[in-house]
């Protein structure tokens, strides 16, 4: 039987994020089934969409010297310097073609601010500029949160994190999500949100 307070978030199951795409996530297309099966059992469903402009100023590409994966410092802090991916109406924006887009109710799109990233699925990276899903769920009477999608320890796990801090109750599917692991950012990613009071599970309780 469905949870009526609860909802699923897909997080960027996107192109350039699984095999061959311009910013790959090791076996980010593994995920899709185990996704679309767990669809059923929610009845509000939601994806997120990474939706970069082409100048967009998270990419490594808009800063001389500048090099894929290297961090400087923007207004709202620290920023990851990232290859062009996920530009607006590219074949790597586009969904991968297996999920199965047409069972989700809602499509947030985020990061196309061009001075403004965004891996949240609740607010920009200056963590005050909403794009307003938490108003959505709310008045969909939504209080407890499933995510899967990719990568665990950026987009994933900061919207879990965001999520917790709006007073959802979450649950991470970690066998649904795929981690990018910059440098031990996968395990850190886990126990910031544990501490948090997310619950990391690997598969149904």
């Amino acid at each position: 039987m469905q949870d009526l307070t609860g909802a699923l978030i897909v997080i960027d199951i996107q192109n350039d994020f699984c095999p061959g795409g311009a910013l790959a996530v090791a076996g980010g297309d593994e995920i899709v089934p185990g996704v679309n099966a767990l669809m059923a059992d929610f009845p509000t469903v939601v994806l997120t969409q990474d939706w970069h402009p082409a100048d967009h100023a998270s990419f490594a590409s808009q800063h001389p010297g500048g090099t894929a994966f290297g961090v400087i410092d923007m207004p709202y802090g620290p920023q990851v310097l990232w290859p062009d991916h996920c530009v607006q109406g590219s074949p790597g924006a586009a969904f991968h073609a297996d999920l199965q887009v047409e069972r989700a109710q809602l499509v947030i799109r985020k990061g196309f601010r061009p001075a403004l990233d965004s891996y949240s699925a609740f607010f920009e990276n200056d963590k005050r500029t909403a794009t307003g899903l938490a108003g959505y769920l709310r008045e969909r009477d939504v209080q407890h949160l499933t995510l899967v999608g990719l990568a665990t320890d950026f987009c994933v796990a900061w919207s879990a994190l965001d999520a917790v801090r709006l007073g959802f109750d979450v649950t991470l599917r970690a066998d649904l999500c795929r981690a990018i692991d910059l440098d031990g950012s996968l395990a850190a990613a886990h126990e910031q949100m544990r501490a948090a009071g997310v619950a990391v599970i690997s598969a149904p309780v």
